[in-house]
């Protein structure tokens, strides 16, 4: 069961910077479900109640989905891409939260209507701050399109 404030959807293989996100969510006492997936697939799963979340009820979308960009099976950009095909998903928010500072890969998470592009500092501080300011706008501040599926 989600908690009043909802889920976040974690997308990153990386087991410290999961780690990492999650600490820095404790630590400010984020009133959401975190849901971990470590690839673009495991996050389709979710999203969408098949394999492992098979009968999960679908029509409960995150309120965020902080997505790496670079994972093995599929990788941000094509979780991007699927998310915002897809009329139930298309205007949940997604946060690329990522080390790529690469332009093609900054104008092509934009051109796939990404949220925000945030690059992950390699400073755990830094980490942490980061993590919390995103949790606290987007899971706390941010309304969202109702039901995430129209305007």
């Amino acid at each position: 069961m989600a908690s009043k404030r909802g889920v976040i959807l974690l997308v990153d293989d990386n087991v410290d910077d999961v780690e990492l996100t999650l600490m820095a969510f404790e630590k400010m006492q984020l009133d959401a479900d975190i849901i971990v997936a470590y690839d673009g697939l495991e996050a389709l799963d979710y999203l969408f109640g098949t394999g492992r979340y098979a009968g999960r009820d679908v029509r409960e979308l995150p309120r965020l989905v902080l997505l790496d960009l670079k994972m093995p099976r599929l990788d941000g950009l094509g979780l991007l891409k699927r998310i915002r095909e897809d009329e139930r998903t298309r205007y949940m928010p997604v946060v690329m939260l990522t080390s790529s500072t690469e332009k093609r890969d900054i104008t092509e998470s934009y051109q796939n209507w990404v949220n925000s592009y945030v690059r992950k500092p390699v400073n755990f501080k830094q980490f942490e701050e980061v993590s919390k300011q995103l949790g606290l706008y987007w899971a706390l501040l941010n309304v969202t399109v109702p039901g995430g599926t129209h305007l």
